[in-house]
């Protein structure tokens, strides 16, 4: 499909709405030639990459309910609220769960969207351009104060949703004309403004940029918000969201709520289908 970008939103756990989509996506056979994410839109996107329906559901249900993968439990332990070894290598290369001839075969381009330290600015990492992409998801995925930062290419890397939380602009700059947008916050979100300016620069001394971008980082994702809605007005994006809110936390591990939001994801995007089809076809 030219010339028609597929742009996804993180959101932590809240990111099983966008697995919802992505599976109904591929049970009927939908792909785009042109997909950016960032974060939990990235772990989206590798499993979309490699058409293995049912993944990123698998994942979340089969693994981050557990404690000893995502919590407090694994914070003091580790470091991180999420056991990224598990997650990033374990269950990709280990356990073998992803199909990694299937993603390199692919001739339809994945950027993931990671945020520089030292400068605090967006960095897209493209797949074919890259020997490591699994590193560049966990990059993206790495959640500033409950995350540690991931080397890559001798830079160091932050979640993408710091500095681009939804990379439409870039999607546009790469030549796609019109873009399909998956959002994983219900209409009428505003992001709020993180104020403990004082920790971000405690446990980020070194990195004064990247704290701006943190403080901004709420005014980063509302105007976003409102430029895709100019654009949805002018028929250049589609949009799928949450048609309802459904309360799950950014780190929940309630498996009945994991449930229902990925079920509202496959529902919402089966029910605005056809009309999805007669945007893509004008």
């Amino acid at each position: 499909m030219e010339k028609v970008g597929l742009v996804l939103q993180g959101g932590g756990m809240r990111g099983v709405y966008t697995s919802g989509v992505l599976d109904f996506f591929m049970e009927k056979d939908l792909y785009f030639s042109y997909t950016i994410a960032v974060s939990a839109g990235a772990c989206n996107a590798i499993a979309y990459t490699a058409k293995q329906r049912g993944l990123g559901k698998k994942i979340c249900m089969n693994y981050m309910t557990d404690t000893n993968c995502m919590g407090v439990k694994t914070l003091l332990t580790k470091g991180s609220i999420i056991e990224m070894d598990l997650v990033f290598d374990k269950i990709p290369n280990r356990l073998k769960l992803l199909d990694f001839d299937t993603i390199n075969t692919q001739d339809e381009k994945l950027i993931i969207t990671a945020t520089d330290c030292c400068t605090g600015a967006p960095i897209y990492i493209e797949k074919d351009k890259c020997e490591d992409i699994i590193t560049a998801v966990k990059a993206s995925s790495s959640v500033p104060f409950l995350t540690k930062t991931v080397e890559f290419k001798e830079l160091n890397l932050l979640d993408g949703g710091i500095s681009d939380p939804i990379p439409i602009k870039k999607s546009i700059e790469d030549g796609n004309i019109k873009n399909v947008v998956v959002l994983t916050s219900e209409d009428g979100y505003n992001q709020k403004p993180f104020k403990m300016k004082w920790l971000a620069n405690k446990i980020y001394p070194q990195y004064k940029d990247l704290v701006c971008s943190i403080l901004e980082c709420h005014r980063t994702h509302n105007d976003s918000m409102d430029y895709i809605k100019e654009l949805e007005k002018d028929g250049k994006t589609f949009v799928i969201r949450p048609s309802k809110y459904l309360k799950l936390k950014t780190f929940d591990r309630n498996s009945k709520r994991i449930e229902a939001l990925y079920s509202l994801g496959y529902e919402d995007t089966k029910n605005k289908y056809n009309e999805l089809l007669s945007w893509l076809k004008h």
